[in-house]
């Protein structure tokens, strides 16, 4: 008496489904991974805008940082800046929304210090 064996693994259905998942991870990955990028950028130039003594100077600073990284998303108008003992504190806070599909956004908020 022979026993079967049952075959394991994918489909095709199922890899054509799987297959269509990942690319469209892939298609959200590659936008969200360049907002994630300026935000590392808006974050090495506000402690750089840090060292200002006046937010004037604070802005001007992070202006000029934000010409040369490409920062287009926030400017140095549009900072928090106050000061923390005798330290001079920038923070910023911003959205960027990524068209998906249809009526579907995906909001990303970043937020930071120079603390």
């Amino acid at each position: 008496m022979k026993l079967k064996r049952q075959q394991r693994g994918l489909t095709f259905v199922g890899l054509i489904i799987v297959g269509t998942l990942l690319a469209l991870a892939g298609i959200v990955a590659a936008q969200v991974f360049p907002t994630y990028l300026e935000y590392l950028a808006v974050q090495k130039a506000v402690q750089k805008a840090a060292a200002g003594g006046t937010v004037a100077e604070v802005r001007s600073i992070f202006d000029k940082a934000a010409t040369i990284d490409d920062i287009r998303t926030i400017s140095g108008k549009d900072l928090t800046v106050g000061k923390q003992g005798d330290r001079v504190v920038v923070s910023f806070d911003y959205s960027r929304e990524i068209h998906l599909a249809g009526p579907g956004w995906l909001v990303m908020k970043y937020k930071g210090s120079s603390q």
